[in-house]
């Protein structure tokens, strides 16, 4: 239990506005919930959200200790009341979620504490009491793959230490058949192909380059693709990483002539459709191990997708 004592500069304000600034971790729904259930009080008695706050008074709060540090990046997860997560998978281990378009998956990504992916799935497995973060010391529930805030699909996140170590190893093992449905402006020439090249980043323009013959600091890079269908000079393709660098799918499509719609960063936008992001999803993800796996291996085979990318169905209504 937390008390405070209302002082003279604090006097006049509404209860709700008071706990915003002095438990910025506490959600205001939650708050509301606590005002309501009695675990916040005024004077020993009840308090109600819009009650103003007199000098002297006596503030009570029978919350979580958690809620009364400072706000960072390792607690942003108490900030969501109500975690937004669209589950394509779960169990003991691993959670498969499907991250839409939009939403950053960590704050790295320039998006506020409590407004990122990785903040509701510990709110979730926090909420679900199978993350004690006080009990864990160490270990934090995290994402084993990222994907661009624009760009939609499937995300794992690790549920425990050793889930996190082994998926980690087997991304860079490349163990994982990861395929993406994206629009491309135009029609590739062949049906099914390979985009091969080489890239490079310019960390200052903070893009990546692609290049027909190597040059210094690049990186080979390969896009397997087929297309599966045309209409009005847009193509719906899938697409299979080989190698995994970073903005791979769009700046290969937009070197070879076929920029993906929407993506004004290596393309221009296309002023015929209303649309300002990439048409881009991780749609499809399998696990392919070829090693040994330890406490995941039931996992070997196991192949999840995403069963409507809304972009399909808006550019190709007959697609099936």
């Amino acid at each position: 239990m937390k008390e405070f004592v209302i002082g003279q500069n604090d006097a006049g304000q509404r209860l709700d506005r008071f706990l915003a600034k002095s438990v910025p971790l506490l959600p205001a729904s939650l708050a509301q919930k606590y005002i309501r259930i009695k675990r916040i009080k005024l004077n020993g008695g009840r308090a109600e959200r819009d009650s103003r706050l007199q000098k002297g008074d006596v503030l009570q709060l029978y919350i979580n200790d958690e809620f009364f540090e400072a706000p960072r990046e390792d607690n942003a997860f108490l900030t969501v009341a109500v975690p937004k997560l669209h589950i394509v998978y779960e169990d003991a281990n691993i959670l498969l979620v499907d991250k839409r378009p939009g939403l950053a998956v960590h704050p790295h990504d320039g998006a506020e504490y409590g407004r990122t992916l990785i903040d509701h799935i510990q709110a979730y497995l926090y909420q679900k009491r199978e993350w004690r973060p006080r009990e864990e010391h160490s270990f934090t529930p995290a994402l084993c793959n990222r994907i661009d805030r624009n760009t939609g699909g499937i995300v794992i996140a690790a549920k425990t230490a050793e889930a996190l170590r082994v998926m980690n190893q087997k991304i860079k093992d490349r163990e994982m058949d990861k395929r993406y449905l994206a629009i491309v402006e135009g029609t590739p020439k062949k049906k099914e192909g390979s985009l091969k090249g080489y890239l490079f980043k310019d960390a200052k323009k903070n893009r990546v380059f692609v290049t027909d013959t190597p040059q210094p600091g690049s990186k080979s890079c390969q896009t397997d693709y087929r297309v599966l269908t045309t209409e009005k000079g847009l193509s719906l393709v899938e697409c299979k990483l080989i190698t995994g660098r970073t903005h791979q799918i769009r700046a290969q499509f937009a070197h070879a002539g076929h920029p993906l719609l929407g993506d004004g960063k290596y393309g221009k936008l296309n002023k015929n459709y209303e649309r300002n992001y990439q048409a881009l999803y991780s749609y499809k993800l399998t696990f392919a191990f070829t090693t040994d796996a330890e406490g995941l291996s039931y996992l070997n085979g196991k192949s999840f997708q995403v069963e409507q990318v809304d972009f399909v169905g808006e550019y190709f209504p007959n697609y099936k």
